[in-house]
């Protein structure tokens, strides 16, 4: 390879849109990128994306490393030929490896007919005490062991099925306070503490074959000599330890360059250079065409400055080519389309899950005939498919709310708010709340502060209300006792079910708020 071949090959890039343009083609030639990284808005359909890698390869005339964070729950960009799993907190909450095996598997199948040759996951973070309003629902648990052994069970499956897994993101940022897409979190972690807790599960993945591993950009203070420098740059973190110590042979992935913990440290284009002598093997710059060419012209120029060592870039590059070989041919195992099996497992999954707060299950009575007619007040899911994909039955929040409460039966009187709902909705709700039992799917209100005001509110005026929490649990500590909650895991349409079919069987055992019939049979 030239000097040029060899810093595109260790670069894997972003690119706007869903077709082949001469631009995106243009980007690839100057920067002789090796490596695609898709996201929501370069999905348009299965088809779609099959021409689109299909004819990008084809322009360039070689083969590229095609990777997508296709985590499951709340990290799904494609949004045909793949099941919808649940985030790895429920699968976490079952305990159970032979789903995680499983689950795998399927990936494998689902994501090899799409053209993909690199899952970005599992993430196998160790959630703590100290909340991580990155990680939460993504990891399988705070129990370290659990998260090692799901997180091995899915990676092995996956790669048995000719697609490679990613272990992420190393050493362990399950107990960052901060979300690094946005600010650079400050981790006081000692090696003991790290070992004892955050590494055990990359140290199963790598014991599994794990073929990449991604590392996480917060400063671990107290496992870097100088203590200030992010894990990215930690020649200490990246080589000697990864490498070295855990003897990880495989392709060390970068996060994206491009996030907010790095920005105010440096220029990408220096980032991306320091990423790459700390050992890295492929850095990942995903959504700015000027950052990319900002960060190829860096690399091209630190090789022949010699502030790159070449050597070194040259096994990065033949490590890549081989991750690139294990697969003989773009597409494999047919047309796209889910797996048969996929749903029931996803279900499976969901259903085992849903748990009833042990500290939230109040007996207040059968509610009265005429309180038969409940309140539902769902969030608007549908803003969030500009970024991840959203079920189609989902983005009409009003009729698929219907159509699952129709199963009780009852036809509730729904009202939709925003995920940071304004003061008109708060109202509204507030306002249809006092007809009647209230069912409150709460999206994050530890988060959002007019989604806590609004649950606060409900349970100062409704005296039936059951609140059942999506993407994250930890609203269970804002719920009072006198209030029925349900923890969900996620908000996938699966997991929504499965939190309506735990509220009838709880109310039609009477106590509960909608005061139901009982169950057949």
């Amino acid at each position: 390879m030239t000097l040029e071949e060899l810093a595109g090959q260790v670069l894997m890039i972003g690119v706007q849109g869903d077709t082949v343009t001469p631009d995106m083609v243009r980007l690839f030639r100057d920067t002789r990128a090796g490596g695609l990284i898709l996201f929501r808005p370069n999905f348009h359909s299965a088809q779609g994306l099959k021409k689109m890698l299909s004819g990008l390869e084809q322009a360039l005339g070689r083969r590229l490393l095609v990777a997508v964070d296709h985590e499951g729950g709340r990290v799904i960009h494609l949004a045909e030929g793949v099941t919808v799993f649940p985030d790895n907190m429920a699968l976490g909450v079952t305990g159970n490896e032979a789903y995680a095996a499983e689950q795998g598997r399927i990936e494998a199948l689902e994501l090899r007919r799409l053209g993909i040759d690199l899952n970005l996951s599992p993430t196998v973070d160790v959630l703590t005490e100290t909340f991580s309003p990155n990680i939460g629902i993504r990891s399988y648990s705070t129990d370290k062991n659990l998260v090692a052994r799901l997180g091995a069970a899915r990676i092995k499956a996956m790669q048995a099925g000719g697609l490679s897994a990613c272990a992420k993101h190393f050493p362990g940022q399950g107990h960052s306070p901060l979300d690094a897409h946005l600010k650079l979190p400050v981790l006081g972690a000692t090696w003991e503490e790290m070992h004892f807790v955050h590494i055990k599960p990359f140290m199963a993945a790598i014991q599994a074959g794990v073929h990449t591993v991604m590392s996480s950009h917060p400063v671990y203070a107290n496992l870097e000599p100088d203590h200030s420098s992010p894990a990215t740059f930690s020649k200490t973190i990246i080589h000697d330890f990864l490498r070295v110590e855990l003897g990880f042979e495989g392709v060390i992935l970068s996060d994206d360059l491009e996030m907010g913990a790095l920005k105010d440290l440096c220029p990408i284009g220096e980032a991306a250079c320091r990423a790459m002598r700390a050992g890295h093997d492929m850095v990942l710059v995903c959504h700015n065409e000027h950052a990319v060419r900002e960060a190829a012209q860096a690399l091209v120029e630190a090789c022949r400055n010699r502030n790159l060592d070449a050597a070194a870039l040259e096994k990065s590059a033949r490590r890549i080519e081989d991750l690139k070989a294990k697969r003989k041919q773009r597409f494999e195992g047919g047309e796209p389309c889910p797996d048969p099996k996929g749903r029931d497992l996803a279900r499976a999954v969901a259903k085992e899950a849903i748990r009833l707060s042990a500290y939230h299950a109040p007996d207040i009575g059968p509610a009265p005939r005429e309180a038969l007619k409940p309140v539902v007040i769902f969030p608007r899911l549908s803003e969030l498919s500009r970024l991840i994909f959203v079920e189609p039955e989902m983005l009409d929040e009003e009729s698929f709310i219907k159509n699952l409460f129709q199963s009780l039966p009852i036809n509730p009187e729904v009202k939709v708010v925003g995920l940071d709902p304004s003061e008109d909705e708060i109202e509204s709700a507030l306002a249809l709340a006092k007809s009647g039992p209230v069912v409150f799917f709460c999206y994050d209100a530890h988060l959002s502060a007019p989604t806590g005001k609004l649950l606060k509110k409900l349970q100062e005026i409704c005296p039936r209300l059951a609140v059942i929490l999506l993407r994250n649990p930890y609203d269970e500590d804002r719920v009072g006792e006198k209030t029925v909650c349900i923890k969900a895991y996620g908000f996938r349409a699966v997991q929504i079910q499965a939190a309506v079919e735990c509220l009838r069987a709880g109310c039609s055992g009477g106590g509960w708020p909608l005061g139901l019939p009982a169950l057949p049979g």
